[in-house]
């Protein structure tokens, strides 16, 4: 066994096994944290004991934590009926595991797998493989919104989509001719669908509501749809030539139906927005293209493809959008605006300030 540094936990001192500790951190025996009962869907901010790391996991202390619409709801096994939201995390290394490319003291961000424990507390658990350095041009409330987004765009377009990603800094020449769609392009995961496909060279097309449009346009789309207006049927029925080879749903329902006829022969729609039972999308009777596939997909956490969309980051390539950040304390007010389903952007719970 790895026998590490001590560390000290209020006043009593304990050796931790298989743990690289930064000497002198003084942790408190408790902390703060908001608990989830998915039985009667309430959240509670209480106090509750230090999260203790396996041999594979980092003690990261909380810098910020990004609420995600509809993460109240999302299913688990039936005996975990009590959790910590936030899935998104930013904040600084306190122990790692002794083999861990990071260190004590890293500022890293990481989007973290569910349903273990999220980071709506103080200190939270995260494994090697989701974590990434945080962008050295973000604050830890600018890079915690950006992880389950930006990973979920990048597996769109270039893992699930197919299509070829920026490397160095440069854009495919195989990139040149095509065309992507995306649905709720002013959204968490839209937002970073257009930019990741305009840093890889793609003609983007996104939908949104009126207000948003100039947004999306800032954010490197080349044509945008108010949906109000212009549904993706109706635009790509009026000229056979703006079909697209990939469509990238991120709102579900209508513009899922609307986005299949949008699609060129032999391409690809994708949609993050669960079906019922998690089945896959069905392709309507009429106006579809020949050999047009549809996938649902859910993300996975990649450290890896997250250091990527760092590099794009601090390149000026990309940015995150943030919607609006609070104090820990002032949890309710973050969620009701995650769950009004109308913020642009992310919205950030600050737990260090």
């Amino acid at each position: 066994l790895y026998l590490a540094e001590s560390v000290t936990v209020s006043r009593l001192t304990r050796p931790l096994v298989c743990i690289l500790i930064m000497s002198n951190v003084t942790l408190p025996e408790s902390m703060k944290a908001l608990v989830h009962n998915f039985e009667t869907q309430t959240l509670n901010f209480t106090s509750v004991d230090l999260p203790t790391p396996s041999p594979t996991e980092h003690l990261l202390r909380v810098h910020a934590v990004t609420l995600s619409a509809g993460e109240l709801f999302w299913e688990r096994p039936e005996e975990l009926n009590e959790s910590v939201p936030g899935v998104d995390v930013a904040g600084e290394i306190v122990s790692s595991p002794p083999e861990s490319r990071f260190r004590p003291g890293d500022q890293v961000y990481a989007r973290t797998q569910f349903p273990r424990p999220g980071a709506a507390r103080e200190y939270t658990l995260v494994l090697e493989h989701e974590l990434a350095l945080k962008p050295s041009n973000l604050t830890a409330v600018e890079a915690a919104t950006v992880p389950m987004s930006a990973e979920t765009a990048w597996q769109a377009l270039f893992v699930q989509g197919g299509l070829s990603a920026p490397e160095n800094g440069k854009k495919p020449e195989e990139n040149a001719s095509k065309r992507v769609l995306v649905t709720g392009a002013s959204g968490g995961v839209g937002i970073w669908v257009v930019q990741l496909a305009k840093a890889a060279g793609l003609y983007v097309v996104g939908t949104c509501g009126p207000s948003n449009k100039e947004f999306v346009l800032g954010l490197g789309a080349d044509d945008v749809l108010d949906y109000s207006k212009t549904g993706p049927k109706e635009w790509a029925a009026a000229d056979e030539t703006r079909k697209v080879d990939l469509a990238i749903d991120c709102v579900g329902g209508n513009s899922l139906k609307e986005s299949w006829t949008a699609v060129k022969d032999g391409g690809l729609l994708l949609t993050i927005v669960p079906l019922p039972d998690y089945v896959q999308p069905t392709k309507p009777s009429e106006g579809v293209g020949k050999d047009v596939t549809g996938v649902f997909f859910i993300m996975t956490e990649n450290g890896a493809q997250l250091e990527k969309c760092t590099t794009l980051i601090e390149a000026g390539t990309c940015r995150p959008v943030l919607d609006s950040v609070w104090k820990f304390e002032e949890w309710e007010k973050a969620f009701e605006i995650v769950n009004g389903k109308h913020a642009r952007g992310k919205v950030v719970l600050q737990i260090k300030e």
